[in-house]
């Protein structure tokens, strides 16, 4: 298996084989983790706001961390040759992922925030409920962070799949 991390001042490329997706998937798995775990901690802390505002920190360098290491950063998807940059475009858009190939700013972090907000809101409520509620609000931060970070990596693996495909097809 190929090494996949960009060496210093060289941009990782997106996968060249579905050995090395798997490789990078499992990689981003471990780092979903430990931010969601991060973000359960968050959520215990009895101060209004912080675990929104953690939350949102913690997705914005996730879904950065993830795009790099699948090697489709802004950056990273330009340095591509232009065809392979087009079907890296031309997959992203077919997915429909709005954090693969952009820069994440506050506002796409809050949107995709808000696309768990029942979760978000939940744990806001509950989390003032002594020792029950901080656990509960706990398990529903660590799940609403892990479940975003799970589903950006599989459009990931999606992403570095199609432009595997393609690169097959031209030979």
């Amino acid at each position: 298996m190929s090494e996949r991390k960009a060496t210093p001042g060289a941009p990782a490329l997106i996968p060249a084989t579905r050995r090395d997706v798997d490789a990078v998937a499992r990689r981003c798995r471990k780092i979903v983790t430990r931010r969601a775990l991060v973000s359960a901690g968050a959520a215990v802390v009895p101060i209004p706001g912080i675990d929104v505002a953690v939350d949102l920190g913690m997705l914005m360098k996730m879904l950065h961390e993830i795009n790099e290491e699948f090697g489709l950063t802004p950056a990273q998807i330009e340095a591509l040759a232009t065809r392979r940059r087009l079907t890296a475009y031309k997959a992203i858009t077919a997915i429909g992922s709005s954090y693969i190939g952009r820069i994440l700013t506050r506002e796409l972090a809050m949107t995709l925030l808000k696309s768990v907000a029942r979760r978000i809101a939940t744990k806001t409520t509950v989390k003032y409920v002594p020792l029950a509620g901080q656990a509960l609000a706990a398990g529903i931060s660590f799940a609403a962070i892990k479940y975003i970070g799970d589903r950006h990596i599989e459009d990931c693996v999606a992403v570095a799949d199609y432009v595997i495909d393609a690169d097959a097809r031209r030979r």
